[in-house]
């Protein structure tokens, strides 16, 4: 095993929205707003509790079932001990670093070209 799944993060071009929707849907608490920008909102997390995470994407165009030209949106949060060891085993798995990343997260892609994150915290 290399990390443990952190969240399944949502596209969706109004956060608080669609995570007020899955918070009714699934009964999680929201843990974290976004800050107040909007970009990032969170439900659950808690022992024993899945993390559902929306983040924005403006000018998205909203999947549609089975539509191969409008796939879904949506990508794994990984956490990890130490990111560099996990990173060579990621790629040694097939993985492709991607652009971008930021305080705590990494972006890779898996063979199939889904991205998913590396994430840990400080």
């Amino acid at each position: 095993m290399i990390g443990q799944l952190r969240s399944v993060v949502i596209d969706c071009p109004d956060t608080r929205a669609l995570a007020g929707f899955y918070a009714e849907l699934l009964g999680l608490p929201l843990t974290y707003d976004g800050g107040g920008d909007d970009e990032w909102v969170v439900l659950g997390g808690g022992p024993g509790q899945p993390r559902l995470a929306f983040q924005r994407a403006r000018g998205l165009r909203a999947p549609r079932w089975p539509d191969p030209d409008r796939p879904q949106q949506f990508h794994l949060d990984v956490t990890v001990e130490d990111v560099e060891e996990a990173e060579a085993k990621v790629l040694k798995l097939g993985a492709t670093r991607l652009p971008g990343e930021g305080d705590g997260f990494r972006v890779y892609a898996d063979p199939a070209g889904h991205p998913f994150c590396l994430c840990w915290d400080d």
